[in-house]
Protein backbone atom coordinates (compact mmCIF):
# COMPACT_ATOMS: atom_id res chain seq x y z
CA UNK A 1 0.00 0.00 0.00
CA UNK A 2 1.13 3.44 -1.30
CA UNK A 3 1.72 5.89 1.53
CA UNK A 4 1.60 9.35 1.16
CA UNK A 5 2.11 12.86 3.78
CA UNK A 6 1.23 16.64 3.04
CA UNK A 7 3.83 19.75 3.74
CA UNK A 8 1.82 22.45 4.90
CA UNK A 9 2.68 25.71 5.28
CA UNK A 10 0.53 27.63 6.56
CA UNK A 11 1.02 31.55 5.68
CA UNK A 12 -1.33 34.96 6.30
CA UNK A 13 -1.83 35.09 2.69
CA UNK A 14 -1.32 31.82 1.10
CA UNK A 15 -1.69 28.08 2.03
CA UNK A 16 0.99 26.07 0.17
CA UNK A 17 0.67 22.11 -0.46
CA UNK A 18 3.36 19.59 -1.19
CA UNK A 19 2.55 16.08 -1.21
CA UNK A 20 5.63 13.53 0.13
CA UNK A 21 5.84 9.37 -1.00
CA UNK A 22 6.55 7.58 2.07
CA UNK A 23 9.07 5.22 1.32
CA UNK A 24 9.92 2.89 4.46
CA UNK A 25 10.84 5.41 7.22
CA UNK A 26 11.42 8.20 5.10
CA UNK A 27 9.96 11.19 3.07
CA UNK A 28 10.50 11.29 0.02
CA UNK A 29 8.94 14.48 -2.04
CA UNK A 30 6.20 13.78 -4.64
CA UNK A 31 5.69 17.27 -5.61
CA UNK A 32 6.50 20.89 -5.22
CA UNK A 33 4.92 23.20 -3.47
CA UNK A 34 1.65 24.46 -4.92
CA UNK A 35 -0.14 27.90 -3.35
CA UNK A 36 -3.51 28.63 -2.93
CA UNK A 37 -5.35 31.23 -4.16
CA UNK A 38 -2.08 32.62 -5.23
CA UNK A 39 -2.06 29.90 -7.87
CA UNK A 40 -4.80 27.56 -8.47
CA UNK A 41 -3.04 24.84 -6.50
CA UNK A 42 -5.46 22.24 -6.57
CA UNK A 43 -5.70 21.88 -10.13
CA UNK A 44 -1.93 22.04 -10.14
CA UNK A 45 -2.07 19.17 -7.92
CA UNK A 46 -4.20 17.70 -9.89
CA UNK A 47 -2.07 18.16 -12.90
CA UNK A 48 1.49 16.83 -11.07
CA UNK A 49 -0.74 13.24 -9.87
CA UNK A 50 -2.00 12.71 -13.41
CA UNK A 51 1.54 12.66 -14.97
CA UNK A 52 2.36 9.93 -12.30
CA UNK A 53 0.60 7.00 -13.79
CA UNK A 54 2.01 4.28 -11.11
CA UNK A 55 -0.51 6.15 -8.60
CA UNK A 56 -4.29 4.88 -8.79
CA UNK A 57 -7.14 7.02 -9.40
CA UNK A 58 -8.42 5.98 -6.09
CA UNK A 59 -5.44 7.43 -4.43
CA UNK A 60 -5.28 10.51 -6.61
CA UNK A 61 -8.65 11.12 -5.52
CA UNK A 62 -8.20 10.92 -1.54
CA UNK A 63 -5.41 13.10 -2.51
CA UNK A 64 -6.89 15.52 -4.23
CA UNK A 65 -10.14 15.44 -1.55
CA UNK A 66 -7.67 15.92 1.52
CA UNK A 67 -6.27 19.16 0.06
CA UNK A 68 -9.68 20.57 -0.46
CA UNK A 69 -9.97 19.74 2.96
CA UNK A 70 -7.10 21.95 3.70
CA UNK A 71 -7.65 24.74 1.11
CA UNK A 72 -10.99 24.83 2.44
CA UNK A 73 -9.45 25.10 6.17
CA UNK A 74 -6.87 27.82 5.14
CA UNK A 75 -10.00 30.16 3.24
CA UNK A 76 -12.12 29.57 6.25
CA UNK A 77 -10.58 29.81 9.58
CA UNK A 78 -6.66 30.44 8.14
CA UNK A 79 -6.31 33.85 7.99
CA UNK A 80 -7.37 33.68 11.60
CA UNK A 81 -5.82 31.10 13.05
CA UNK A 82 -2.56 29.93 13.72
CA UNK A 83 -0.86 26.77 12.06
CA UNK A 84 -1.04 25.12 15.41
CA UNK A 85 -4.83 25.17 14.94
CA UNK A 86 -4.46 23.82 11.49
CA UNK A 87 -1.77 21.26 12.81
CA UNK A 88 -4.94 19.71 15.85
CA UNK A 89 -7.11 19.49 12.85
CA UNK A 90 -4.73 17.95 10.32
CA UNK A 91 -2.45 15.90 13.00
CA UNK A 92 -0.56 13.25 10.14
CA UNK A 93 0.77 16.25 7.72
CA UNK A 94 3.64 18.22 8.42
CA UNK A 95 3.81 22.07 8.69
CA UNK A 96 5.28 24.92 8.92
CA UNK A 97 4.22 28.37 9.43
CA UNK A 98 3.98 31.82 10.22
CA UNK A 99 1.02 32.86 11.88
Amino acid sequence: MQKFTYRILWLDNNVAIAIDHIIGKNASPLTCYFFWPRNDAWEQLKNELDSKPWISETVKIELLNKATEIINFWQEKGKNQSFVQAQEKFPEFIFAGSN
